[in-house]
């Protein structure tokens, strides 16, 4: 149900204007019942004068218009000017002429004009803060009566310098004095409406206002001016013809005023990390209004609070919700509005299609936010207040558990904290690495998701080749008699096998690889900026590092990139900066190097690739010395590969054994000994 209109003391000067209208048609007027609600009187030659009023239309005579009526009101108003619009000195009244090809009036538009006082106290503290403000609504709807009332409350009430730029005198009505329902603020008039750009820009460079008041912004000189205003710092409190936000970012005249739009061609890597088409739309530049107004009716606005947001989610698709306003004679109120459907949704499919694709192909799915352990590691419900506690920087910019341990971390409270601590203490699964997919915000870390059908596929693969692996191996092992013929038992004796290899991975002269059981790495999460994400995911899997990746910069801990991004300072970089987030620049896009960067973020005492290859050499030497076979630790594929280079060199046989993680490479010293020849 729609809300109550509310009266406002509200100045018209309604006599003053009949008193320039034929003597028949003023007495109809005074006949109607409504005449506060009365917008405008409309006379064309020819056919029956009619009074309009929001809902409707009233007829005033029974006989039609003729050219003597016509005549009567040119002769007791203002002049017309270029824009065929003339005015009565000192009020707001606006007369608007209609030629023939002649040049000769053959119909009169008579708009009331109405001082309305306190229309502004819904979007008070919008118009107080200094922000720019764009009004927008249908013709008739009020935002000239806004706009008056913004510019005598900016004046009178806060003391500012005001400069109201009036191309058709209907802000400040006809003459030279101004009317008094702009307070305190200077008018400036335009000669004619093709030079109102030129005026804008005058009124700054001459009179240095604090605000500046412009009415029908609608040309793209008068877009390119206010932008001008804008950008010197000035309050530009603006309206233009357009219901929605919509109209405005779809009209290439006025689109600048929002920022612009223009089409970019994203690389393979970024538009598979948004889900998007290669060719998308993107906003051009900073809006020139921080604000924009949607009125739908007078007592009902809908605000857009911040219009660059806006602008984004809009162009990627996303729902939007702005605010709703109204007043009725209990107050002004204030609420969220339903999201809007996505453009996506509502559009046809070659409106941003450039940008969205096709309608009903798109889904929206939430961006990666990880488990509940996740959200309440940075300290309970204050996400954004600190960084992740119980961390300290090392070498390097690495993360390193802080000396108290994680559980004994400051800034986690409540359940904030025990998540945290729990997170932290809790062993590393290596099948959590890789991001595998985004997950609901709201999901209960006690009921993890369903997955998806792609990633069902993908597990159910994965368990099909380890039991295939598995039977191979067990028959491998069979024939050559090295180990046990049961899949459980070969399980059992890899797993003895990496508890082992971890307990001593410490070469004798201390320049290994050291992990220890009395200290965990710390889960960090990576960013990849410009650089492929899945190398950068067996990277990870290859070095074991308790790594993921993230998809945000506001989940991130670090962000790796490439040096050509590092270089161009794309959006993501300069927000990770002023984050003050770590940025680790690779040389290249390669395995290599995300494993060398990792390495260093982690502070690990050498490359696992270095130590893996100097084992290696001196198990050679050994097998060559002694005539015995010996096996390594367990490697990577690539680094196996790299061992058996080595051994072929050294024209050792080598064999890879077992299964992954723990695949390892066994060194026999001559052909003739190995037990399959």
């Amino acid at each position: 149900m729609a809300p109550e209109p509310f009266e406002h003391e509200t100045i018209d000067d309604l006599d003053v204007l009949l008193e320039a209208l034929p003597p028949e048609i003023v007495a109809a007027i005074h006949a109607l019942e409504n005449r506060q609600a009365l917008i405008e009187v409309v006379m064309d030659l020819g056919r029956r004068p009619e009074a309009r009023y929001p809902e409707g239309e009233a007829t005033l005579l029974e006989r039609e218009v003729n050219e003597a009526d016509i005549a009567y009101v040119v002769d007791h108003i203002g002049s017309f000017g270029d824009d065929n619009r003339a005015g009565i000195e000192r009020t707001l009244h606006r007369i608007s002429a209609i030629r023939n090809r002649n040049g000769k009036i053959v119909g009169l538009t008579c708009r009331i004009g109405r001082a309305v006082y306190g229309t502004i106290e819904i979007i008070a503290d919008f118009v107080e803060t200094g922000k720019s403000l764009l009004i927008m609504g249908r013709p008739g709807i009020g935002k000239t009566t806004m706009l008056r009332e913004a510019a005598r409350v900016l004046g009178d009430d806060l003391d500012k310098r005001v400069v109201v730029v009036d191309t058709s005198n209907e802000i400040a009505g006809d003459g030279d004095i101004p009317h008094p329902a702009i307070g305190k603020a200077r008018r400036m008039q335009v000669r004619t409406p093709s030079l109102q750009h030129e005026v804008m820009i005058e009124a700054v460079e001459n009179h240095m206002p604090q605000v500046i008041v412009i009415d029908e912004i609608g040309t793209e000189l008068e877009a390119q001016a206010a932008r001008t205003i804008a950008e010197r710092g000035v309050q530009l409190i603006g309206t233009a013809h357009g219901n929605t936000l919509d109209n405005l970012m779809l009209n290439p005249t006025l689109s600048d005023l929002i920022g612009g739009i223009q089409s970019v061609t994203l690389g393979d890597e970024e538009a598979r990390r948004r889900r998007s088409q290669k060719s998308v739309l993107e906003r051009k530049a900073p809006p020139t209004f921080d604000v924009v107004i949607e009125i739908q009716d007078r007592e009902r606005v809908l605000v857009h609070g911040d219009v660059a947001d806006t602008v984004d989610a809009m162009l990627r698709g996303d729902p939007v919700a702005p605010e709703l306003r109204w007043r009725d004679e209990e107050g002004i109120h204030r609420s969220q509005a339903r999201p809007r459907p996505s453009p996506r949704e509502q559009l046809a499919a070659d409106r941003f299609s450039g940008l969205i694709g096709s309608g009903a192909g798109w889904r929206t799915e939430p961006p990666w936010r990880g488990d509940a352990g996740y959200r309440g590691g940075y300290g309970g419900a204050d996400r954004g207040s600190a960084g992740r506690p119980g961390f300290r920087p090392g070498t390097s910019g690495s993360w390193r558990p802080g000396r108290g341990g994680p559980s004994g971390a400051p800034g986690g409270s409540g359940n904030g904290g025990a998540g945290t601590a729990a997170r932290l203490d809790a062993p590393f699964v290596a099948g959590d690495i890789a991001d595998r997919g985004p997950v609901e915000r709201g999901s209960d870390a006690g009921s993890p998701p369903e997955p998806r059908a792609r990633d069902s596929r993908e597990l159910s693969r994965q368990r099909e080749w380890r039991e295939s692996a598995t039977r191979a191996i067990g028959a491998l092992k069979a024939e050559e008699g090295t180990g046990p013929v049961n899949a459980a038992d070969l399980e059992a004796d890899d797993e003895a096998l990496m508890d082992r290899a971890l307990a001593t991975a410490v070469v004798e002269d201390g320049d290994g690889l050291r992990i220890t059981s009395s200290e965990t790495l710390p889960t960090l999460r990576v960013l990849p900026q410009g650089i492929s994400r899945k190398r950068l995911e067996q990277a990870i899997r290859e070095l074991q590092l308790p790594v993921i990746v993230a998809r945000e910069v506001d989940e991130a801990d670090v962000v790796m990139t490439i040096r050509s991004e590092y270089k161009q300072k794309t959006p993501l970089v300069r927000e990770a900066e002023e984050r003050n987030l770590p940025i680790y620049v690779l040389k290249t896009n390669t395995i290599p190097q995300m494993q060398s960067s990792l390495t260093s973020i982690f502070a690990l005492e050498v490359d696992p690739r270095e130590a893996a290859l100097r084992e290696t050499e001196e198990a050679i030497g050994v097998v060559m010395q002694r005539s015995e076979p010996i096996e390594l630790s367990p490697q990577n594929a690539y680094i196996r590969r790299l061992q058996h280079q080595m051994a072929e060199r050294a024209n050792l046989v080598s064999r890879s054994r077992g299964r992954e993680p723990y695949r390892r490479v066994r060194l026999y010293p001559d052909p003739a000994k190995s037990p399959w020849h």
